[in-house]
Formats: structure tokens, sequence, C-alpha cells
């Protein structure tokens, strides 16, 4: 659409149709005006130029940066892989010591408990011989040399006790008829 004063012309920027506003002076060709609206041609032109530059390096900018980031999630990954690997490593590792302790922790009751169990046959000795007075202080256990045939293995053998062997001395706490025991 045409108008007399405001011809319509499409921008070559917007793509749209807007009015252009032309004055009709008789020396519209002069050549101040030709310098004018080459003037301002040329500005537009490198305004142009310039703004296409500057979108084209802020697309490298932005191109390089997602490359850089892709680089980034590439390391990350790798990392990630490595790490899960040595967990899993740790982990089993962990579990194997976790299992030995166990092991160690079950000795270590047990070894407690025969322990406690030789230190009360101990005692029951010892409060035996002072009971009785015999012993002399050097009590054969069933390992000592006392010159029996009873096995002995290094370690104190709580079924054969040396003093079950002894007999017993019945003649201070007899009745007087013979060797019977007082039993009462």
């Amino acid at each position: 659409m045409m108008n007399n004063n405001k011809p319509e012309m499409k921008s070559w920027i917007t793509g749209c149709w807007s009015p252009v506003l032309t004055t009709s002076t008789p020396n519209s060709g002069s050549e101040s005006d030709l310098l004018q609206r080459d003037l301002i041609n040329e500005r537009k032109r490198k305004r142009l130029e310039s703004n296409r530059e500057s979108a084209r390096r802020s697309r490298m900018r932005k191109r390089e940066r997602l490359d850089d980031l892709n680089a980034q999630v590439v390391q990350l990954r790798k990392d990630n892989r490595k790490t899960t690997a040595e967990i899993a490593v740790t982990t089993e590792h962990y579990v194997k010591i976790e299992a030995e302790n166990s092991v160690l922790r079950a000795q270590l009751t047990e070894l407690n408990h025969r322990l406690s169990s030789l230190n009360q046959i101990i005692a029951f000795a010892e409060s035996f011989e002072m009971e009785t007075g015999q012993g002399g202080g050097g009590a054969d256990y069933g390992g000592g040399d006392s010159g029996g045939d009873e096995f002995y293995d290094g370690a104190m053998n709580p079924l054969n006790l040396g003093f079950y062997n002894q007999t017993p001395n019945m003649t201070s706490a007899s009745t007087g008829f013979g060797d019977v025991p007082n039993c009462w």
C-alpha cells in the first residue's frame, strides 16, 4: 500500500512492512543527500557486519565452552568409573578383613574360655594342696616328671591330673579298728 507521504517498504532487517518517511524536496537528488544516504547506509552496513562478527564470536565461544564441558563430562565419567572400581576393590578387601576379624574374635573367645578353665583348674589344685597339705609347693598336675607313665603333651591335661593318682592318707582319720576310715 502506498500513501503519498508515507510509502511502505519491506524492511530487510525485520522482514515486515513499515512506513518510510520520504520528503519530496526539489533537491532530493542532490549530491549531499546522496552522500548522506551513503554515509547512513555505510554505518548500517558496518553495524550489521560488526553484529554478525560479534554473533560469530559468541557462537565460537559457546562452541568452545560446549566442547570444554563435553571433555569435562568424559573425564568425570572416567574418574567415576575408576572410583567405582576402587570402591569395589576396597569393599571386597574390607569384607575379607572383616571375615578374618570375625574368625580371630571367635578364636579369642575360645582361648579366653580355655584360659579361664585352666585358671579354675589351677585354683582348684592349689586349694586342694592347701587343704591336704600335700605337694610341697611343687605340685605335679599331670605334666611333670612324676615318674609315672602319664602322657604329657606340654600343656596341662585337665583329665589326667597327678593329684587324682595319689592315694589319700587315711591313717589320721582312722577309727582305730585297723585301716577302716571314719565315714561318720
